[in-house]
C-alpha cells in the first residue's frame, strides 16, 4: 500500500478565535497600530528577530525547471521538544544522501506535496534506509508539560527545552478555543495547539508550508523518509495524528506550482510526471547559504503584527475582522541583511 496522508472526509466550518495580542495591547504591552502587518514587520527592531541556525535547516534542490532555472526549497526544522525522534531520522537520512535521486511523487490540489522514494513499496527496487533509524511512538506527536498559565513560564520544564535565558513562554494565546476544541498560540516562533488540563499538551499545527512525515496506517508513524508540505487550506484534522517536523521558509513556490497528480490522492502515475530531487542537505553543509531569522513571537513587534493581522486598521480596510486563525498569522522569516 502506498504511504499517504489520511484523506479528508469532511470539513468543519471554522470560527476564528481572538488572538491574545489584543489582550496584550489592552494590558499595555503593545499599542494598536494603523500600519499594515508587513509595515510593522519592516520596522521591527533588530532585537526582535531571532537567528535560525544553519544546522536547523534542510535544503532541497530540485531538478531545474523547463527554462533551466534552479529550484531550491529551504526548510526550517522544529526545535526540541517537538518531533525530535523524526528529526533525528531526517538528519541521518540527509547525511546518508538518501533523497538524492528521489522525486516529488504526489501533488494533491489544495492539500499537500509529498516526496521520497517512488519505489518505497517495492522491496526489490526500494532504496536502502540507514540501519539506525528510530521507531518513534505516537505519543511524540505532541509534547506534555507541567501546569502552565497563559503568558507565564511552564513548570516543570524539560531539560531539552531550557536553552539559556529563553524560557518556554507560551505566547499570544487565542482567547477562545478554535473549531477543534483547543486553544492555539505560538511557542518560540511556531504555531501550536494547546489543551490545558492537569498539565499542558502542546502540538504543532498544520498551517500552510508546514512539513510533516508521511506514514502508513497506525501504529506506523513513519520514519521521515517520506515528507510532505501543506500547499492548501490548513488541514487541521491531521494535528496530533501525523508528525510535523518543520516548515518551508523559502521556495514554497517551487512546490505549490507543480502540476497536480492525476492518480488517486494526487499521486503521479508515471515516472515522467515526477519532479526529480537532486540533493537534500543539512544547511551547515551548503556553501553560500544565506542566514535567516524569524520575528520572535515573544516580542512586542510580533504582538503588534498579530493584532494587525486580526484587526486591520490600514486604509484599505473598512471593518476589523475581530480575530484571526492561528494559521492566518504566519511567523515572518527573512534573510539576514
Amino acid at each position: 500500500m502506498r504511504k499517504h496522508l489520511i484523506p479528508l472526509a469532511a470539513l468543519l466550518a471554522a470560527t476564528p478565535a481572538l488572538p491574545q495580542a489584543s489582550a496584550n495591547i489592552a494590558a499595555g504591552r503593545a499599542q494598536p497600530s494603523p500600519l499594515a502587518p508587513a509595515e510593522i514587520v519592516n520596522v521591527a527592531p533588530k532585537g526582535d528577530w531571532a537567528a535560525i541556525a544553519a544546522s536547523d535547516l534542510l535544503v532541497m534542490d530540485l531538478a531545474p525547471d523547463a527554462k533551466g532555472k534552479a529550484r531550491r526549497v529551504v526548510i526550517q526544522l522544529m526545535p526540541a521538544p517537538f518531533s525530535q525522534g523524526w528529526i533525528g531520522n531526517i538528519r541521518k537520512l540527509a547525511a546518508a544522501r538518501f533523497w538524492d535521486g528521489t522525486s516529488i511523487n504526489r501533488v494533491q490540489d489544495n492539500y499537500v506535496v509529498q516526496w521520497g522514494d517512488a519505489n518505497a513499496e517495492d522491496k526489490a527496487k526500494a532504496k536502502a534506509l540507514p540501519g539506525d533509524l528510530a521507531v518513534v511512538p505516537e505519543s511524540d506527536y505532541e509534547a506534555n508539560f507541567g501546569y502552565c498559565k497563559v503568558g507565564q513560564e511552564c513548570g516543570p520544564i524539560p531539560d531539552e527545552f531550557a536553552q539559556g535565558p529563553n524560557l518556554p513562554v507560551i505566547s499570544r494565546i487565542n482567547k477562545q478555543p478554535d473549531s477543534f476544541l483547543v486553544s492555539t498560540g505560538f511557542v518560540r516562533g511556531w504555531p501550536v495547539s494547546l489543551v490545558v488540563g492537569s498539565n499542558l499538551t502542546v502540538a504543532p499545527v498544520h498551517c500552510y508550508g508546514m512539513v510533516g512525515v508521511g506514514r502508513d496506517m497506525p501504529p506506523n508513524t513513519g520514519t521521515g523518509a517520506e515528507l510532505y508540505t501543506v500547499i492548501g487550506h490548513a488541514p487541521r484534522h491531521l494535528d496530533r495524528n501525523i508528525a510535523l517536523v518543520g516548515r518551508v521558509i523559502e521556495g514554497i513556490e517551487h512546490l505549490s506550482s507543480l502540476p497536480r497528480g492525476t492518480g488517486a490522492l494526487g499521486f503521479y502515475e508515471t515516472p515522467q510526471e515526477r519532479t526529480g530531487i537532486v540533493s537534500v542537505r543539512i544547511g551547515s553543509e551548503v556553501s553560500g547559504l544565506p542566514a535567516y531569522e524569524y520575528l520572535s513571537t515573544e516580542s512586542e513587534s510580533f504582538a503588534r503584527y498579530a493584532d494587525a493581522r486580526a484587526n486591520r486598521r490600514d486604509a484599505f480596510f473598512i471593518r476589523p475582522a475581530g480575530g484571526a486563525d492561528v494559521c492566518n498569522i504566519p511567523v515572518p522569516v527573512r534573510r539576514v541583511k
